[in-house]
């Protein structure tokens, strides 16, 4: 089963997919776009291309666990992927995934130029590799 992580921006919308098994995180890629609309014609030309059957968007909370001021345009996004896909994407929390993906291509030597142009790409990996963890431990519950 394949699982798509998707974290929606602004101006780029990180796109991560799982390998067939929907154990290990795979393809990525980046939308470039601003228009909403625009990002949710490339997602779901991704799902029919690449076989997807589960859509997961990072959803924004604070620190508290509360929904941050930016929910409402997320559950707005969340609303047209479903309208696209026919049906909804389960909505993941992404608390500091973009944080720890600066960090991640920073340890790796990217400057900032180059980390503006992967780093949603490596938060959707984030937030896929923590969905597939969660799917993981719900299966085979530790005795």
């Amino acid at each position: 089963m394949r699982i798509m992580a998707i974290d929606y921006g602004d101006a780029h919308t990180g796109v991560a997919i799982s390998d067939a098994t929907g154990l290990l995180a795979g393809y990525t890629t980046t939308i470039h776009s601003r228009k909403p609309e625009t990002a949710v014609q490339e997602i779901a030309r991704l799902v029919q291309e690449r076989q997807v059957e589960e859509v997961v968007l990072g959803f924004p909370k604070n620190m508290d666990g509360s929904e941050s001021l930016r929910a409402p345009l997320y559950r707005q996004f969340a609303a047209l992927l479903e309208e696209a896909l026919g049906k909804p994407p389960v909505l993941w929390d992404e608390r500091r995934t973009t944080i720890d993906a600066h960090r991640i291509l920073f340890d790796a030597g990217k400057n900032g130029k180059k980390r503006k142009k992967t780093v949603d790409a490596v938060a959707a990996s984030l937030i896929l590799e923590g969905y597939l963890t969660f799917r993981r431990t719900q299966k085979d519950p530790i005795p």
